[in-house]
């Protein structure tokens, strides 16, 4: 299926003539729209470009960070919601932990690029999701799923079940 659609793409595209400079510039400019090249943020596609920003008063970003590892025992930082995921290692990350019905914080980070920046700075890790436990950086989805196969998750999210009690 996707050969023959990019056979067709591509044979769409081979037909347009490109007579004349403006016609055809006009035309890669139009295909450039889709491109995945954000200058805002280089590792964004344009829709998942954030669109709202996390109400701060005077705490800063890194302060809701902080905030919100601590007050979550299982804390995900993610494209999309848990209910919603908007890629396929943060729905990933999230089938893996539900399977522990454990309460689970999470931030959609594509409704604010400072607050996706401060993320990457608190954990020193450049992409997600980011799962935090008990307040300690775990990794990202394939970190918490080889965790997950190992039976480390289940001793780690139980470890922390027993410190909250």
């Amino acid at each position: 299926m996707a050969r023959s659609l990019s056979s067709i793409l591509y044979k769409g595209i081979a037909a347009v003539p490109a007579a004349s400079s403006t016609a055809s510039g006009s035309f890669y400019q139009h295909i450039l729209r889709f491109s995945s090249s954000v200058p805002s943020d280089s590792d964004t596609h344009e829709d998942f470009r954030p669109t709202t920003k996390v109400g701060t008063s005077d705490n800063s970003l890194k302060d809701i960070v902080e905030q919100d590892i601590k007050e979550n025992p299982v804390m995900i930082y993610m494209k999309g919601v848990p209910e919603v995921p908007r890629c396929g290692f943060s729905a990933l990350a999230v089938r893996v932990l539900k399977e522990y019905n454990v309460p689970l914080g999470s931030r959609n980070i594509l409704e604010d690029l400072e607050l996706k920046n401060a993320v990457k700075s608190f954990s020193h890790w450049p992409t997600f999701p980011q799962i935090f436990i008990n307040g300690e950086f775990v990794g990202g989805s394939d970190i918490i799923l080889n965790m997950h196969q190992t039976g480390e998750l289940k001793e780690k999210l139980k470890a922390d079940t027993e410190k909250q009690q």
